[in-house]
């Protein structure tokens, strides 16, 4: 498999230091908000590489130069962020308000419009219940979505640790780069901070093309310029905080630079080194910080609006804490989401959540169809006809499925060896080219006029890769004509069902298609099913 690198700017192959276990680390939320699409997009193309390298189709190169192909583990990591980030992401001090603040006065107000149950387990004034309250929320939400990780998680936490969860770690890591002189301390009792010296780590800027140079004068805004006088250079980024006013604070890490300090809190960037390097690699930050190693994750992944600060930062602190020449052998962005041709608009109605869409009655499957079958380095654009697009695939898949014969397809031979299988893998161990695997789907399926039990089973190894059989569906009611599915029964539907149904007795097709085409006009999409009745969803 070729995958693009961020850091090297080209496609190369996928080399794992163990061809058996892939580590991977995914930048996760920051819940203080419902995810939305946007948000979700970058995760489930993480979602799609991770099923795909964990597929028998997919074959990758050993350090040693030999191909292995799989099935193989993956052991993913996503961190759940509920302290430390605050409203200015792009700042490299970490500045504007705590994001806990702004969602509790924002659950407050929801409250008080009966938007939130009063009896919501929410106390907007606790940080800690709005990160769980949110937290709890997207799980739901990525679980329906298929997200491999967030189900793992139900059984294994570690996978998804919470930030706050973490401060030990992060403590630690900030106390030896203190100690190895890759961070020094500055600012006046009661507000002084911890920052990083990228001077320290010559590559600075690397993975996002920016330079120290580039820097100096502050990056375009994204340096405070109140905290200049007191850096020793204008990209140097926080670690720790001291502030005892903060919403969530901790004791300062321990140095003899820290003596006397008040509580405060972590930078937002430190969290991702102490998440992925304590739970990625084998005897934790424990053994990173008492035996000097080159410690690496394989996979490190997250939006393409992470490259820079968040993931420029990461990197040179981990670096620089493990003395490593690299923190990830390969850095995976998903590229932005747009809708309707455009950012996403509130004002303009274009601004979704996954449970947006859900409440709206479009099934999962549909939409995780949708956000996945761009490809992660165009941009993608949502929209709702895309949307209908994505969930007559997936109804397409699950119908060639029940198709098909159910029974052993051990006597066809090697199922990866199907004729399907081979186009499906040749396109996605190509930068993970899924528009094209989607194609050789279509077109085997409407090439394929007598199913067998072979197909059945490469329909079920193209959907681990793909995700979608498996989701919830949208929930149905029957009513004597019409089985509705993500809509509520409509008596005037009903009616028009039972006019239609009468109009094919009497053989008048014309009325019948006349009737078909007022219903979608209305918005509903109608489908003869088995029994006599009429299946009804949204068009």
């Amino acid at each position: 498999m070729t995958l693009y690198n961020t850091l090297t700017n080209r496609a190369e192959p996928v080399i794992p230091g163990d061809p058996g276990l892939v580590t991977f680390y995914t930048c996760g939320p920051t819940v203080y908000d419902d995810a939305h699409i946007g948000n979700f997009r970058s995760f489930l193309a993480a979602d799609l590489l991770r099923r795909f390298l964990e597929s028998p189709l997919c074959t990758l190169t050993a350090a040693d130069g030999s191909l292995r192909r799989g099935p193989r583990r993956v052991l993913q990591v996503m961190n759940i962020t509920d302290v430390g980030h605050m409203t200015d992401d792009s700042n490299a001090d970490g500045g504007g308000e705590d994001k806990m603040a702004v969602a509790g006065r924002r659950i407050a107000e929801a409250k008080k419009a009966g938007k939130i149950p009063d009896d919501a387990d929410v106390d907007p004034g606790d940080p800690r219940a709005i990160a769980r309250f949110f937290a709890d929320r997207f799980l739901e939400d990525a679980k329906a979505l298929g997200l491999k990780v967030a189900i793992e998680a139900e059984k294994d936490a570690s996978l998804m640790p919470r930030a706050s969860a973490c401060i030990d770690g992060m403590r630690a890591v900030i106390s030896r780069l203190l100690e190895t002189g890759s961070a020094y301390t500055a600012g006046e009792p009661g507000s002084r901070a911890i920052y990083f010296d990228v001077r320290t780590f010559e590559p600075y800027g690397r993975l996002s093309g920016n330079t120290l140079d580039k820097l100096r004068g502050g990056a375009g805004g994204r340096v405070s310029e109140a905290n200049q006088s007191q850096k020793r250079h204008p990209a140097d980024f926080l670690l720790w905080k001291e502030d005892a006013s903060h919403l969530m604070k901790w004791p300062a890490p321990a140095s003899p630079h820290t003596e006397g300090w008040d509580e405060g809190y972590p930078g937002w960037h430190i969290e991702c080194t102490a998440m992925s390097l304590g739970r990625l690699v084998p005897g934790g930050l424990k053994r990173i910080l008492g035996t000097p190693g080159n410690y690496q994750i394989d996979l490190h992944s997250g939006g393409e609006d992470n490259i820079f600060p968040h993931h420029e930062c990461e990197l040179a602190q981990s670096c620089a804490l493990t003395g490593a020449p690299a923190f990830a052998r390969h850095w995976f962005h998903a590229r932005y989401l747009m809708v309707e041709g455009a950012k996403m608009s509130k004002s303009k109605g274009t601004f979704f959540t996954a449970r947006d869409l859900f409440v709206m009655g479009h099934e999962p499957a549909a939409v995780r169809l949708e956000l996945i079958k761009t490809h992660y380095r165009a941009n993608a654009d949502f929209s709702m006809e895309g949307l209908k697009g994505s969930a007559k695939f997936v109804d397409r898949l699950r119908r060639f499925l029940d198709s098909c014969p159910q029974g052993a397809a051990a006597e066809q031979g090697r199922v990866s060896d199907h004729p399907v299988l081979r186009v499906v893998a040749d396109a996605l161990h190509d930068d993970l080219n899924i528009a094209g695997a989607l194609g050789e789907i279509s077109k085997w399926m409407n090439e394929t006029t007598a199913p067998t039990a072979a197909a059945a089973a490469a329909v079920r190894t193209i959907d681990a890769i793909l995700g979608l059989l498996d989701r919830p569906r949208a929930e149905s009611r029957e009513t004597e004509i019409g089985v509705y599915i993500g809509v509520e029964p409509d008596a005037e539907v009903e009616a028009l069902l039972a006019e239609r149904a009468a109009a094919r007795k009497a053989k008048d097709y014309a009325r019948s298609d006349a009737i078909r085409d007022e219903l979608a006009a209305r918005g509903y999409a109608i489908k003869d099913v088995a029994g006599g009745k009429v299946e009804v969803g949204r068009a």
